[in-house]
């Protein structure tokens, strides 16, 4: 089985949407559909900070990773936030979501980015199982308040 990872191309909306639909199911979410067509053309906007890598698995898109850079206060260069990864279930246990993983490091690290982080739910252990992999959590806990849907 070979993995490649690369940026996401116009073409690979259909598949992503299925995948998307996937990774809402699995949190048990629900979005409303324009906010994923918003997410979609965000990916291929130059002004959007959002940014997909998708990864195929001979010749088809099995799983992305969505991320985004920002300034921080607390650091010279720019942190990268991992907002969402998911892989294919049917490709789950094959490599899929450490190459995602180790291939946005690798843009991290030649982009000059000084951190990449992100969040998941704590039961969710096969993710947890992977990011613990790379590193320990650091302790801090998520705070959210919502203002709109």
């Amino acid at each position: 089985m070979t993995v490649t990872i690369r940026d996401a191309r116009p073409e690979d909306e259909t598949r992503w949407r299925e995948l998307w639909a996937g990774y809402l199911a699995f949190y048990e979410v629900t979005v409303d559909s324009d906010i994923t067509d918003q997410t979609w053309r965000r990916v291929f906007d130059p002004g959007s900070a959002i940014s997909m890598r998708v990864a195929e698995v001979d010749g088809r898109v099995m799983g992305f990773a969505l991320y985004l850079t920002h300034e921080g206060t607390w650091i010279r260069g720019r942190d990268c936030y991992l907002e969402d990864l998911f892989v294919d279930p049917d490709a789950r246990g094959k490599g899929v979501g450490r190459a995602l993983m180790d291939d946005l490091i690798g843009l991290c690290k030649a982009k000059g980015w000084s951190r990449l982080y992100w969040h998941t739910s704590e039961q969710n252990t096969t993710a947890r199982a992977l990011y613990d992999s790379y590193v320990e959590s650091d302790g801090h806990i998520r705070y959210r308040i919502s203002f709109t849907a």
